[in-house]
């Protein structure tokens, strides 16, 4: 049998951040076709660092006695679509329930995955409004996006897909564009973040709250001050 190799990128044995309310390992996957100016895995974004997916298997093993869910971030895990599957796979086999965290590029690789039922919760980053999606990005994803975000939509109307999220990384000064990203992902779980970059004033919690508020809708917060919280438009 041919060995099957992953660009590893790292491995955190036990979070409680990347999947709200599980206690969860997670495995970074190295390599992302994205250039966002506010990445926070930048060393991730390209390099080389081969590992047999064996090894990584192990890893996720060792997580078992305090661990329930694994969760695959980067990076961009679905750029290694047939290592991705195949690590799914192997944790399910284990026990663990699967988490993806995804910028929406590759919607095929997403399909295979809940085809197969091998992932139990999403996390599907949308950069911004499609209008400026790709000049963000530095290349040409919108219609990807889109179509992850349909492929999303379907498995959780359908219940093949436990959890999903839409994920938005806000900067001050396009708090505008919350109405539009609200309205395209309907149907999801809606999480504002705090963008943090150099150069630019974090928005703070009230004013995260304040972007939510028109939506009349449960959303949740993410700042660094406060981690995160729900935020009930009727509070």
């Amino acid at each position: 049998m041919n060995t099957l190799y992953v660009n590893f990128g790292g491995f955190v044995p036990f979070s409680t951040v990347d999947w709200r309310g599980r206690a969860a390992c997670t495995v970074f996957l190295r390599g992302c076709s994205a250039r966002c100016f506010y990445c926070h895995n930048v060393a991730l974004q390209g390099g080389e660092d081969l590992r047999d997916a064996d090894e990584v298997l192990a890893m996720i093993r060792s997580s078992r006695t305090v661990a329930g869910a694994v969760v695959f971030s980067g990076g961009e895990p679905t750029l290694q679509g047939p290592a991705l599957i195949h690590l799914a796979a192997a944790a399910r086999t284990m026990g663990f329930s699967v988490g993806l965290h995804t910028n929406g590029m590759f919607p095929r690789v997403i399909e295979g995955l809940l085809d197969r039922h091998l992932v139990d919760m999403i996390a599907l980053d949308i950069k911004t409004t499609w209008e400026r999606y790709d000049d963000l990005l530095g290349v040409a994803a919108v219609d990807a996006v889109k179509e992850s975000l349909s492929i999303c939509r379907r498995a959780k109307a359908d219940g093949s897909l436990g959890s999903c999220q839409a994920v938005v990384t806000l900067f001050r000064g396009r708090e505008s564009d919350v109405l539009a990203i609200a309205e395209a992902t309907r149907g999801l779980d809606l999480v504002l973040q705090q963008g943090v970059a150099a150069g630019f004033d974090p928005l703070t919690r009230q004013e995260l709250e304040a972007a939510a508020a028109p939506l009349g809708r449960n959303v949740r917060l993410r700042t660094r001050e406060d981690g995160e919280v729900d935020y009930d438009p009727e509070r």
